[in-house]
C-alpha cells in the first residue's frame, strides 16, 4: 500500500527572522517540540511553503521548521531580488537552525529545494543528521536549456507555444534571458503578465497528468511574480554555483544518511542529473519512480518521501 500525507496540522510557533539585509524571512514550526529536528526547503526558487508540506512528517516524531525563502511566500519584501542569492539562503538556514537550538537537523528539499539542501549540507555537513532529496536539480545551464529551449518544448509544444508567445522570435534563442529582462524592467502590469506566462508553463509541465489546482496556483499573479522573478534571477546567475560544484563536493556528504527520490518522467529536472548524483554518491539510497513526473505529491514519489521521513525519525 502506498504511503500518503499525515493529517492536517497547524504550526505551534510562527515568526519572522530579520536577516539584517532588508529581508524578513517567515518561518513556522510544526509537530512536537523537542522531537527529531527537521527543516523543509521548498522549491522554485520563489515557490514558498504550503500547509501540505507540513504533512510530510510524522507530527508525533518530528519538530519541523518550514520557511519561505527571501522574497516569496509570507516573507517580505515580496519578489525582492536584492541580497537574494543561494548563499544568503544558506546563511538564513543556519540562523534558523540556531534559533531552534538544534545541533543537527534532517534537511528535506525538493526541486530547487534539493539544490539549496545540497549547497547547505556541503557548507555545513556537521549540522545535517540526514538528507531527503526529491526532483534533483543541480543548477546547470544544461538543465535550464532542457526546460526552456530544446527538451520540454518538444514534449509540450502546445505549452511552449503559449510560453514563447510574449517573446519576439529573434529573442527566443535565449528564453531565460528574454524573460529575465521583462521581469526586471517595465511597468508592473507587464511584469505580472510575463510572470504568469513563465509560471504557468512550469505549473503545467511538472506533473505526469494535468493538475488543475496546481495550474491555478501558478496562474495567480501574486504567486507568479515572486516565482518568475526569483527563478530567472537565480537561473541567469547559475544559482551562484561554480560549474559542477554540487557533484564535485558530494564527498563532504558521504557519511550522512540520505535518500534521493526522482520521477522517471520529471520534465523540469531531467533524470540524467539525478542519475549523475546517484553515480557520484552511491552511499545514498536512490529511488527512481516509474509513472511519476516532478511533483512531490505524485503517488509513487510521495510514498517514498513519507517512508524516508519515517525511517529517519528518532
Amino acid at each position: 500500500m502506498l504511503r500518503t500525507l499525515y493529517p492536517e496540522i497547524e504550526p505551534y510557533e510562527t515568526g519572522l527572522l530579520d536577516t539584517g539585509e532588508g529581508h524578513q524571512v517567515y518561518y513556522e514550526r510544526c509537530g512536537t517540540p523537542g522531537a527529531t529536528p527537521a527543516v523543509f526547503v521548498h522549491g522554485g526558487p520563489g515557490g514558498g511553503c504550503s500547509p501540505t508540506h507540513r504533512r510530510l512528517f510524522d507530527p508525533a516524531r518530528y519538530d519541523v521548521l518550514l520557511f519561505d525563502q527571501r522574497g516569496c511566500g509570507r516573507s517580505t519584501p515580496h519578489a525582492e531580488l536584492e541580497a537574494n542569492t543561494t548563499w544568503h539562503l544558506v546563511a538564513d538556514m543556519e540562523r534558523l537552525r540556531a534559533l531552534t537550538g538544534a545541533e543537527q537537523w534532517l534537511v528535506f528539499g525538493g526541486s530547487w529545494g534539493s539544490t539549496l539542501s545540497l549547497a547547505y549540507a556541503q557548507a555545513h555537513p556537521e549540522r545535517v543528521s540526514a538528507l531527503v532529496l526529491r526532483g534533483i536539480y543541480l543548477g546547470t545551464r544544461e538543465e535550464a536549456d532542457w526546460f526552456y529551449q530544446f527538451g520540454v518544448p518538444q514534449i509540450f509544444p502546445d505549452k511552449w507555444a503559449r510560453f514563447a508567445a510574449p517573446i519576439p522570435p529573434e529573442e527566443r534563442g535565449d528564453m531565460l534571458g528574454a524573460y529575465h529582462r521583462r521581469l526586471t524592467t517595465g511597468p508592473l502590469e507587464q511584469r505580472i503578465a510575463a510572470a504568469r506566462a513563465w509560471s504557468l508553463y512550469e505549473g503545467e509541465t511538472i506533473t505526469l497528468l494535468p493538475d488543475p489546482a496546481n495550474s491555478a496556483q501558478h496562474d495567480d499573479g501574486h504567486f507568479a511574480l515572486a516565482f518568475a522573478r526569483i527563478e530567472t534571477h537565480y537561473f541567469v546567475n547559475r544559482c551562484w554555483l561554480e560549474p559542477g560544484q554540487l557533484l564535485r563536493d558530494v564527498g563532504r556528504l558521504r557519511h550522512i544518511p540520505a535518500t534521493i527520490v526522482h520521477g522517471r518522467y520529471d520534465m523540469p529536472c531531467p533524470v540524467q542529473f539525478a542519475w549523475a548524483l546517484h553515480q557520484a554518491w552511491p552511499e545514498a539510497e536512490f529511488h527512481l519512480v516509474d509513472g511519476a513526473g516532478h511533483a512531490f505529491n505524485e503517488p509513487g514519489i510521495l510514498d517514498q518521501l513519507i517512508r524516508a521521513t519515517d525511517r529517519y525519525a528518532r
